[in-house]
């Protein structure tokens, strides 16, 4: 049966205000795939990047929709799937290409590999902001890494949700978070947070900081979202045979290979997308059964910076880009809202 839903949607790249929300016609599922009632959506910078045309696949065609990360109910099955009803609460982790599915909308149909039944507790504002910030941080610290008791992570752009995610995690396999942040603003909130220190970025003494932290042994991890020309200073923190994880761009810069520069040291550079987990089905079950039992114990706390209704979809992304938040960013879906195409 089809169904209208309002769903964001943009025609052509640009800015927030391009952004525009429009009534389409939902069908049934197809095989493999579920209709999610979406009640909450979780914004993630690559949709930001998407929308603009610098992500790191170009839209095939347009109109585009956008986001990967939401969290409602099931409300149909498709053939030859499995282990949800009708009605499970559940959560759409990033999985597929936005060129395939998009879940900023009231409802959208998302392929089955990428949606979890949601714990019990977790409400849907949560469900939708926890998945990509501690998958992430897990996949490439623990799973990819080997973070155990005893390491010292660096976390920069330790306020994001991925950040906070990455110094929650390292806390509880033992090991100890260092975090970095651009101003003295968000100290405070980090030290709460869990870091074990807070570097900030303007006081330029990074190194030290962490040679005196580490008793010069250095950090055996950097988990990085910035990228670009400071990579060669996150290289000179690494201990020996230690890896600098790339996972994101906020520089916006060319990013060097640091280990010429330094002397060639035992220095392991890689980069890491969410995918690497999530698109391999027995990692994506071993890290969510990780998650899971975080959440129950109270260990991991995912952190809400600010919610808005979609009909404001665009201030939300512009008040994204800003980059003031603590934590993430979340999207309520209001179903009793009017079902009429407007401009966002």
């Amino acid at each position: 049966m089809a169904t209208t839903s309002r769903t964001v949607r943009f025609h052509a790249y640009g800015g927030p205000e391009v952004l525009r929300i429009e009534d389409e016609t939902v069908g049934e599922p197809g095989p493999g795939e579920l209709r999610i009632r979406i009640d909450a959506i979780g914004l993630n910078r690559a949709e930001v990047l998407f929308r603009a045309g610098v992500y790191i696949e170009d839209v095939k065609e347009f109109p585009a929709r956008l986001g990967a990360e939401a969290a409602g109910a099931v409300e149909a099955v498709g053939a030859g799937v499995t282990g949800f009803a009708p009605g499970d609460p559940v959560s759409v982790v990033p999985a597929f290409s936005m060129n395939a599915y998009g879940v900023y909308a009231e409802r959208a149909i998302v392929p089955a590999t990428a949606v979890l039944h949601r714990p019990e507790g977790l409400d849907a504002v949560a469900g939708a902001a926890v998945w990509m910030p501690y998958l992430t941080a897990y996949g490439a610290l623990v799973q990819v890494g080997g973070m155990t008791a005893g390491d010292t992570v660096v976390v920069t752009a330790a306020s994001s949700s991925v950040g906070l995610a990455a110094i929650q995690i390292a806390r509880r396999v033992g090991a100890v978070p260092i975090a970095t942040t651009r101003t003295g603003a968000k100290k405070a909130a980090l030290l709460a947070a869990g870091a074990a220190e807070v570097i900030v970025d303007e006081d330029k003494d990074l190194v030290e900081r962490v040679r005196a932290a580490t008793g010069g042994r250095g950090a055996e991890f950097v988990f990085d979202a910035v990228a670009g020309p400071g990579v060669l200073d996150l290289g000179r923190v690494v201990a020996p045979g230690g890896t600098l994880f790339v996972y994101g761009a906020l520089s916006g810069l060319p990013t060097p290979y640091p280990g010429f520069d330094l002397g060639m040291p035992a220095l392991n550079m890689r980069t890491y997308t969410l995918f690497e987990t999530t698109h391999d089905a027995e990692r994506l079950r071993r890290a969510a059964a990780f998650v899971s039992s975080g959440l129950r114990t109270g260990a991991f706390r995912p952190v809400v910076d600010r919610t808005f209704p979609l009909a404001e979809i665009a201030d939300a992304h512009r008040y994204l880009e800003a980059g003031a938040q603590i934590g993430k960013i979340v999207v309520t879906v209001d179903h009793d809202a009017e079902p009429a195409a407007t401009p966002a």
